[in-house]
């Protein structure tokens, strides 16, 4: 028994039986310290860039409220999720391209502010600045830039996605310098309007091919990603940028601590963080100590979720200086819980499966924090926090129509996303929590924070389940996400806890 506590966080995911369900006893002990969390967030690609320069100022205000606020209504209920970090794209140019880029989805085009002939037009990419804005005007804690591929006009193949068949960066010769140049470029201009970016990630999903035009998008090697983050390196040092370097965001965390094929494209953990390894990274300046990792294909069937996550603790285990972060998610993968990642889902089945990837991602592979992939959507898939549509029953996804104004759809992922993103505020401290019965079904992790405490429950089932509330917790406030609330406010009780069935509850409140 721990006799004083400082403040912590709950969270419980809970797959229950019909019928009855027993009490359960929640144990935490504020003694056993795991890893701090750094924060939640989600990205801005690519559908900021039509929503934030062309649809309704009163619409584009209902989204960032949505996605940032930390304000509470009369009612006491949050007006958003609280993100934490915003994860800004830096473009590479393919909607100058027009239908010559071959990414027919303009949705999925983006603008480079740096011009063929190297002067820049800050002008460009309205969309993305307006939402970049709302998010430090709303107190977003933390900001990262990201880039996925060259700026056109230095690719060899003159488009943003990658040569079918080559592994390596599609970059033309000797432009690893200017294209570094660039994106402290960028960075170094949003510092001047005030916006500091903590973090700078270079490179996305390296391990992919991206010659499908679909989107833009480099495959690239280890050698690759070795060789221009040198050269951020040394750009960031000359700059007055307080920046530092993400490497990582593999595809799958397996190619963090695995190989993948014949390219020297995996095993990411050993070839930058290995002293032995020729392309070791972590003496750098400006290199972070983490590895960053997307939680794709990895979530099902739940031995596979609980196995990965067991593998990259161990790989980390070797490395104490490096932490982990989850930067990219959505459903890809198939599961009897949800489907595949087709059609929409504004309700509790894709809620409840994302909340327990969240925990095992934060108590399994100790995550750092989590990041979902797209904070909009114009798709009917499962790949948006807030979906947009036209509103129109028969055109419901009709993205041209959409470029000027549509329909703001909130999704119960959003909300149960907020009851960690809300409530886990960067700084907390993950600490050793236990409730009676946990399983795949039944999840429980903690946190903590000085004197303040918070406790996020999800049950899967038809069932409630009753928890006792641990000794010298009181709860304050209590939040709820199911099929008929969105972080609602409810009163709680003292001593025992009564969690919905099929829900996402929040605690919040102190420990003795």
């Amino acid at each position: 028994m721990v006799s004083k506590r400082l403040g912590l966080v709950l969270l419980f995911a809970t797959a229950l039986s019909f019928g009855v369900v027993a009490q359960k006893q929640l144990v935490i002990d504020a003694t056993q310290e795991f890893q701090p969390i750094d924060g939640f967030g989600a990205s801005d690609a690519w559908r900021t860039q039509f929503v934030g320069e062309n649809w309704p100022e009163h619409k584009r205000e209902q989204i960032a409220e949505l996605l940032f606020s930390k304000e509470l209504d009369a009612k006491g209920n949050p007006k958003g999720i609280g993100l934490s970090v915003w994860r800004y794209y830096i473009g590479s140019g393919s909607t100058e391209l027009g239908d010559s880029s071959d990414i027919q989805n303009e949705w999925r085009r983006s603008e480079c502010f740096q011009n063929a002939d190297g002067t820049y037009d800050w002008t460009k990419n309205k969309g993305q600045d307006w939402f970049l804005r709302a998010a430090k005007r709303h107190g977003v804690e933390k900001f990262l830039g990201f880039s996925i591929a060259a700026p056109v006009h230095m690719s060899i193949n003159g488009k943003a996605y990658s040569i079918g068949g080559d592994p390596r960066m599609n970059i033309k010769p000797g432009k690893l310098d200017d294209y570094a140049t660039y994106l402290v470029d960028v960075l170094e201009y949003y510092h001047q309007q005030g916006i500091a970016f903590d973090c700078l990630s270079p490179f996305n999903e390296p391990q992919w091919d991206w010659s499908n035009p679909r989107q833009e998008g480099t495959a690239a090697t280890n050698e690759d990603i070795y060789l221009f983050v040198n050269y951020l390196s040394k750009a960031l040092e000359k700059s007055r940028l307080e920046t530092e370097l993400l490497i990582g965001e593999a595809g799958k965390i397996d190619f963090l601590f695995e190989e993948h094929g014949d390219e020297a494209r995996g095993d990411q953990i050993d070839a930058f963080f290995n002293p032995d390894s020729p392309l070791y990274l972590a003496d750098l300046p400006r290199v972070s100590p983490f590895i960053t990792g997307h939680s794709y294909f990895t979530t099902w069937p739940l031995d596979t979720q609980q196995k990965t996550r067991e593998q990259l603790k161990s790989k980390l285990a070797q490395y104490p200086d490096l932490n982990y972060l989850q930067t990219e998610f959505c459903i890809l993968e198939e599961s009897p819980e949800v489907g595949s990642g087709h059609k929409r889902d504004l309700g509790m089945n894709t809620a409840l499966y994302v909340a327990r990837v969240i925990h095992s991602d934060l108590t399994v592979a100790q995550s750092q924090g989590w990041e979902w992939w797209t904070a909009l959507t114009t798709f009917d898939y499962k790949d948006g926090l807030i979906y947009l549509d036209t509103g129109d029953p028969d055109d419901l996804f009709n993205r041209d129509r959409m470029k000027q104004d549509g329909e703001v759809r909130e999704s119960k992922l959003l909300w149960a996303m907020g009851n960690y993103a809300r409530f886990i505020r960067p700084g907390m401290v993950r600490i050793a929590a236990n409730l009676e019965g946990a399983s795949d079904s039944l999840q429980v992790s903690a946190y903590k924070d000085n004197s303040d405490a918070v406790i996020v429950i999800n049950n899967h089932e038809t069932s409630t389940i009753t928890v006792d509330a641990p000794q010298g917790f009181q709860a304050t406030a209590m939040y709820v996400t199911d099929d008929k609330r969105n972080l609602e406010s409810v009163r709680p009780g003292r001593k025992r806890l009564q969690i919905p069935a099929r829900s996402v509850v929040t605690l919040v409140g102190t420990i003795d």
